[in-house]
Protein backbone atom coordinates (compact mmCIF):
# COMPACT_ATOMS: atom_id res chain seq x y z
CA UNK A 1 0.00 0.00 0.00
CA UNK A 2 2.91 2.37 0.69
CA UNK A 3 3.96 2.18 -2.96
CA UNK A 4 0.51 3.40 -3.97
CA UNK A 5 1.06 6.88 -2.51
CA UNK A 6 1.59 9.12 -5.55
CA UNK A 7 1.77 12.56 -3.88
CA UNK A 8 5.38 13.79 -3.95
CA UNK A 9 6.46 11.64 -6.90
CA UNK A 10 7.49 13.06 -10.27
CA UNK A 11 7.12 11.29 -13.61
CA UNK A 12 9.12 12.89 -16.47
CA UNK A 13 7.11 13.61 -19.59
CA UNK A 14 6.54 15.91 -22.53
CA UNK A 15 2.79 16.45 -22.23
CA UNK A 16 1.04 19.85 -22.41
CA UNK A 17 0.54 19.72 -18.63
CA UNK A 18 4.27 19.03 -18.05
CA UNK A 19 5.15 22.07 -20.19
CA UNK A 20 2.96 24.48 -18.23
CA UNK A 21 4.59 26.99 -15.92
CA UNK A 22 4.39 25.81 -12.27
CA UNK A 23 2.70 29.08 -11.32
CA UNK A 24 -0.03 28.35 -13.84
CA UNK A 25 -0.60 24.89 -12.40
CA UNK A 26 -0.68 26.11 -8.79
CA UNK A 27 -3.19 28.90 -9.50
CA UNK A 28 -5.25 26.60 -11.72
CA UNK A 29 -5.50 24.00 -8.95
CA UNK A 30 -6.74 26.64 -6.49
CA UNK A 31 -9.39 27.81 -8.96
CA UNK A 32 -10.28 24.18 -9.69
CA UNK A 33 -10.87 23.57 -5.97
CA UNK A 34 -13.13 26.63 -5.78
CA UNK A 35 -15.15 25.42 -8.76
CA UNK A 36 -15.31 21.87 -7.40
CA UNK A 37 -16.80 23.02 -4.09
CA UNK A 38 -19.28 25.28 -5.85
CA UNK A 39 -21.03 22.57 -7.87
CA UNK A 40 -23.91 20.92 -6.02
CA UNK A 41 -25.95 19.04 -8.62
CA UNK A 42 -25.57 16.08 -10.98
CA UNK A 43 -25.15 18.26 -14.08
CA UNK A 44 -22.32 20.17 -12.39
CA UNK A 45 -20.54 17.01 -11.31
CA UNK A 46 -20.91 15.55 -14.80
CA UNK A 47 -19.15 18.62 -16.17
CA UNK A 48 -16.41 18.37 -13.51
CA UNK A 49 -15.94 14.67 -14.31
CA UNK A 50 -15.48 15.35 -18.02
CA UNK A 51 -13.08 18.22 -17.28
CA UNK A 52 -11.01 16.16 -14.81
CA UNK A 53 -10.75 13.17 -17.15
CA UNK A 54 -9.67 15.54 -19.93
CA UNK A 55 -6.88 17.01 -17.79
CA UNK A 56 -5.64 13.52 -16.87
CA UNK A 57 -5.67 12.57 -20.55
CA UNK A 58 -3.67 15.70 -21.48
CA UNK A 59 -1.10 14.98 -18.75
CA UNK A 60 -0.33 11.59 -20.37
CA UNK A 61 -0.08 10.08 -16.88
CA UNK A 62 -1.28 6.50 -16.76
CA UNK A 63 -4.76 6.11 -15.32
CA UNK A 64 -3.43 3.17 -13.32
CA UNK A 65 -0.97 5.51 -11.61
CA UNK A 66 -3.79 7.89 -10.69
CA UNK A 67 -6.01 5.09 -9.40
CA UNK A 68 -3.19 3.67 -7.29
CA UNK A 69 -3.19 6.89 -5.29
CA UNK A 70 -6.74 6.15 -4.08
CA UNK A 71 -5.88 2.88 -2.30
CA UNK A 72 -4.58 4.53 0.92
CA UNK A 73 -7.69 6.75 0.96
CA UNK A 74 -10.37 4.14 0.29
CA UNK A 75 -11.27 3.89 3.99
CA UNK A 76 -11.71 7.67 4.26
CA UNK A 77 -13.78 7.80 1.06
CA UNK A 78 -16.10 4.96 2.13
CA UNK A 79 -16.39 6.38 5.66
CA UNK A 80 -17.35 9.78 4.26
CA UNK A 81 -19.93 8.16 2.00
CA UNK A 82 -21.39 6.03 4.83
CA UNK A 83 -21.64 8.92 7.30
CA UNK A 84 -23.63 11.03 4.84
CA UNK A 85 -25.80 8.13 3.63
CA UNK A 86 -26.87 6.92 7.08
CA UNK A 87 -26.84 10.17 9.12
CA UNK A 88 -28.54 12.70 6.82
CA UNK A 89 -32.23 13.32 7.39
CA UNK A 90 -34.62 13.36 4.46
CA UNK A 91 -36.83 11.11 2.34
CA UNK A 92 -36.27 7.51 3.41
CA UNK A 93 -35.62 5.05 0.57
CA UNK A 94 -34.51 2.11 2.75
CA UNK A 95 -34.74 1.35 6.48
CA UNK A 96 -33.80 -1.56 8.72
CA UNK A 97 -34.14 -0.92 12.41
CA UNK A 98 -32.36 2.28 13.34
CA UNK A 99 -30.41 2.24 10.07
CA UNK A 100 -31.93 4.23 7.24
CA UNK A 101 -30.82 5.55 3.88
CA UNK A 102 -32.27 8.81 2.67
CA UNK A 103 -32.25 10.26 -0.81
CA UNK A 104 -30.60 13.46 0.45
CA UNK A 105 -27.94 11.47 2.30
CA UNK A 106 -27.16 9.30 -0.72
CA UNK A 107 -26.90 12.36 -2.93
CA UNK A 108 -24.68 14.27 -0.50
CA UNK A 109 -22.49 11.23 0.18
CA UNK A 110 -21.84 10.64 -3.53
CA UNK A 111 -21.01 14.31 -4.02
CA UNK A 112 -18.55 14.39 -1.09
CA UNK A 113 -16.87 11.15 -2.19
CA UNK A 114 -16.47 12.53 -5.71
CA UNK A 115 -14.96 15.71 -4.31
CA UNK A 116 -12.32 13.73 -2.44
CA UNK A 117 -11.53 11.62 -5.51
CA UNK A 118 -11.18 14.65 -7.80
CA UNK A 119 -9.10 16.58 -5.27
CA UNK A 120 -6.64 13.70 -4.89
CA UNK A 121 -6.46 13.24 -8.67
CA UNK A 122 -5.68 16.87 -9.49
CA UNK A 123 -3.28 17.49 -6.58
CA UNK A 124 -1.41 14.30 -7.51
CA UNK A 125 -1.04 15.61 -11.06
CA UNK A 126 0.72 18.71 -9.70
CA UNK A 127 3.61 16.72 -8.27
CA UNK A 128 3.53 14.03 -10.97
CA UNK A 129 4.07 16.63 -13.71
CA UNK A 130 6.26 19.20 -11.90
CA UNK A 131 9.85 18.82 -10.72
CA UNK A 132 10.56 19.72 -7.07
CA UNK A 133 12.79 22.65 -8.10
CA UNK A 134 10.17 24.10 -10.44
CA UNK A 135 7.50 23.59 -7.78
CA UNK A 136 9.62 25.49 -5.25
CA UNK A 137 10.17 28.41 -7.61
CA UNK A 138 6.51 28.49 -8.59
CA UNK A 139 5.27 28.45 -5.00
CA UNK A 140 7.69 31.22 -4.06
CA UNK A 141 6.58 33.43 -6.96
CA UNK A 142 2.89 32.89 -6.17
CA UNK A 143 3.35 33.60 -2.46
CA UNK A 144 5.36 36.74 -3.21
CA UNK A 145 2.59 37.93 -5.52
CA UNK A 146 0.28 37.84 -2.47
CA UNK A 147 2.88 39.75 -0.37
CA UNK A 148 3.72 36.84 1.95
CA UNK A 149 6.84 38.03 3.87
CA UNK A 150 8.50 34.60 4.23
CA UNK A 151 7.53 33.26 0.83
CA UNK A 152 10.86 31.58 0.10
CA UNK A 153 11.02 29.78 3.45
CA UNK A 154 7.43 28.54 3.18
CA UNK A 155 7.93 27.34 -0.39
CA UNK A 156 11.15 25.55 0.54
CA UNK A 157 9.58 23.79 3.54
CA UNK A 158 6.52 22.66 1.56
CA UNK A 159 8.62 21.37 -1.33
CA UNK A 160 11.09 19.54 0.91
CA UNK A 161 8.16 17.88 2.67
CA UNK A 162 6.71 16.73 -0.67
CA UNK A 163 10.14 15.66 -1.90
CA UNK A 164 10.77 13.42 1.10
CA UNK A 165 7.43 11.58 0.94
CA UNK A 166 8.75 8.95 -1.53
CA UNK A 167 12.00 8.71 0.45
CA UNK A 168 10.15 8.06 3.71
CA UNK A 169 7.95 5.47 1.97
CA UNK A 170 11.04 3.65 0.72
CA UNK A 171 12.62 3.82 4.18
CA UNK A 172 9.43 2.47 5.77
CA UNK A 173 9.40 -0.51 3.40
CA UNK A 174 13.03 -1.31 4.22
CA UNK A 175 12.35 -1.19 7.96
CA UNK A 176 9.22 -3.35 7.57
CA UNK A 177 11.13 -5.97 5.60
CA UNK A 178 13.90 -5.98 8.20
CA UNK A 179 11.37 -6.35 11.03
CA UNK A 180 9.50 -9.13 9.20
CA UNK A 181 12.77 -10.99 8.64
CA UNK A 182 13.20 -10.94 12.42
CA UNK A 183 9.72 -12.36 12.99
CA UNK A 184 7.54 -9.24 13.20
CA UNK A 185 3.94 -9.66 12.05
CA UNK A 186 2.11 -6.64 10.59
CA UNK A 187 -0.73 -8.53 8.92
CA UNK A 188 -2.55 -10.77 11.41
CA UNK A 189 -4.59 -9.82 14.47
CA UNK A 190 -7.20 -7.20 15.12
CA UNK A 191 -6.96 -3.47 14.71
CA UNK A 192 -5.47 -2.92 18.18
CA UNK A 193 -2.81 -5.61 17.76
CA UNK A 194 -1.84 -4.22 14.36
CA UNK A 195 -1.50 -0.76 15.87
CA UNK A 196 0.78 -2.13 18.59
CA UNK A 197 2.90 -3.94 16.02
CA UNK A 198 3.63 -0.59 14.32
CA UNK A 199 5.47 0.77 17.38
CA UNK A 200 8.77 -1.01 16.51
CA UNK A 201 8.38 0.45 13.03
CA UNK A 202 7.71 4.06 14.04
CA UNK A 203 10.70 4.49 16.35
CA UNK A 204 13.43 3.75 13.76
CA UNK A 205 11.43 5.65 11.13
CA UNK A 206 11.38 8.80 13.26
CA UNK A 207 15.09 8.43 14.05
CA UNK A 208 15.86 8.03 10.36
CA UNK A 209 13.74 11.09 9.50
CA UNK A 210 15.52 13.26 12.06
CA UNK A 211 18.88 12.02 10.80
CA UNK A 212 17.98 12.85 7.20
CA UNK A 213 16.76 16.31 8.22
CA UNK A 214 19.99 16.97 10.10
CA UNK A 215 22.09 15.79 7.13
CA UNK A 216 20.11 18.04 4.78
CA UNK A 217 20.55 21.06 7.06
CA UNK A 218 24.31 20.44 7.34
CA UNK A 219 24.61 20.00 3.55
CA UNK A 220 22.76 23.27 2.87
CA UNK A 221 24.88 25.10 5.44
CA UNK A 222 28.13 23.64 4.07
CA UNK A 223 27.20 24.93 0.61
CA UNK A 224 26.49 28.39 2.06
CA UNK A 225 22.87 28.20 0.99
CA UNK A 226 21.04 31.48 1.45
CA UNK A 227 17.50 31.92 0.24
CA UNK A 228 15.56 35.06 -0.45
CA UNK A 229 15.53 37.85 -3.02
CA UNK A 230 19.25 37.68 -3.83
CA UNK A 231 19.17 34.00 -4.81
CA UNK A 232 19.79 33.37 -8.51
CA UNK A 233 18.24 30.59 -10.60
CA UNK A 234 19.66 28.62 -13.48
CA UNK A 235 16.22 28.32 -15.13
CA UNK A 236 13.96 31.35 -15.06
CA UNK A 237 10.19 30.90 -15.09
CA UNK A 238 8.64 32.32 -18.23
CA UNK A 239 4.94 32.47 -19.05
CA UNK A 240 4.06 31.48 -22.62
CA UNK A 241 0.91 31.52 -24.74
CA UNK A 242 0.24 27.97 -23.53
CA UNK A 243 -0.07 29.25 -19.95
CA UNK A 244 -2.44 32.08 -20.90
CA UNK A 245 -4.60 29.60 -22.78
CA UNK A 246 -4.67 27.39 -19.67
CA UNK A 247 -5.82 30.41 -17.61
CA UNK A 248 -8.67 30.99 -20.06
CA UNK A 249 -9.72 27.35 -19.77
CA UNK A 250 -9.69 27.29 -15.96
CA UNK A 251 -11.60 30.60 -15.76
CA UNK A 252 -14.24 29.16 -18.09
CA UNK A 253 -14.37 26.08 -15.83
CA UNK A 254 -14.94 28.32 -12.81
CA UNK A 255 -17.62 30.30 -14.65
CA UNK A 256 -19.50 27.13 -15.62
CA UNK A 257 -19.25 25.89 -12.01
CA UNK A 258 -20.75 29.12 -10.71
CA UNK A 259 -23.49 28.97 -13.33
CA UNK A 260 -24.36 25.34 -12.46
CA UNK A 261 -24.72 26.24 -8.79
CA UNK A 262 -26.87 29.36 -8.99
CA UNK A 263 -28.77 28.86 -12.23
Amino acid sequence: MLKDITIGQYIPGNSPVHKLDPRTKIIAIVLYMVGLFLVNNFAGYLFVTIFTVGIIFLSQISLVTILKGFKPLLLIIFLTLALHVFMTEGRIIWQWGFLKITWEGLRQGIFMALRLIYLVSITSLLTLTTTPIALTDGLEKVLKAFFVPIAHELAMMMTIALRFIPTLIEETEKIMKAQMARGADFESGGLLSRAKSLIPLLVPLFLSSFRRADDLAMAMEARCYRGGDERTRMKQLVMTSRDYFAFVIIILFLAVSIYSRFW
